[in-house]
């Protein structure tokens, strides 16, 4: 949008304002529709909020500060910092690398898979595979892991709070999947090729990155 504010004081600015707004909303009585707008309201300063925030990101890098430090203050590790707001050059083309997600459907089609895999359907998963995938991820591979996972946290009792979380790294488009088991959390992850086949899949500890 040509309007866009650009700068840190108009972003912030901004956000001021539409908080400001969501505060004087959420002080009055609220009928069926106002709530709708409630949302909308609120959106705008989730969206400008992350724009804030990425702006001063950027600003602590401009200033020579670590992403270790960013990611402290975070309260995540500094490759989810940088994986969050880096802007990385592609080696091969010397370009910033595109972090657009394009694939629209990849939270439900790694959700599909994850399940197939979880319940033994090897056969439906293995539709979604790419060659690579196919090859190594036998129903050998999928018990041993699986195991490995049991002994590390117990039985699986289903999917975890939160939704997928899904973001660009490189050339896939890759989703993390919240999982609940009986003595922890885990986490399934599922990264898509640029054919939108799965390149690899695999359960993590929440904290990796």
């Amino acid at each position: 949008m040509a309007d866009s504010p650009r700068t840190l004081t108009e972003l912030s600015t901004r956000l001021a304002e539409h908080a400001s707004a969501l505060a004087r909303a959420l002080s009055s009585p609220l009928a069926s529709p106002a709530y709708l707008d409630l949302v909308q309201c609120a959106r705008g300063v989730d969206d400008l909020a992350e724009q804030v925030l990425r702006l001063c990101v950027q600003q602590c890098r401009d200033a020579g500060h670590t992403w270790q430090e960013i990611g402290d203050l975070l309260g995540v590790t500094r490759q989810a910092a940088f994986q969050r707001f880096g802007k990385p050059i592609d080696p091969r083309t010397g370009e910033p690398m595109d972090k657009t997600v394009r694939m629209a459907d990849a939270a439900d089609r790694a959700f599909t898979i994850v399940t197939a895999v979880l319940e033994g359907r090897m056969d439906e998963a293995r539709q979604s595979f790419n060659a690579q995938v196919l090859e190594a991820f036998t129903d050998e591979v999928r018990a041993d892991g699986l195991a490995t996972v049991t002994g590390l946290v117990g039985v699986f009792e289903g999917f975890g709070e939160g939704e997928p979380f899904v973001r660009r790294i490189g050339d896939h488009t890759v989703v993390d999947i919240p999982l609940s088991y009986e003595a922890g959390d885990m986490k399934a992850r599922v990264a898509f090729d640029t054919d939108e086949k799965v390149a690899g899949i695999v359960i993590l500890t929440p904290e990796t990155p």
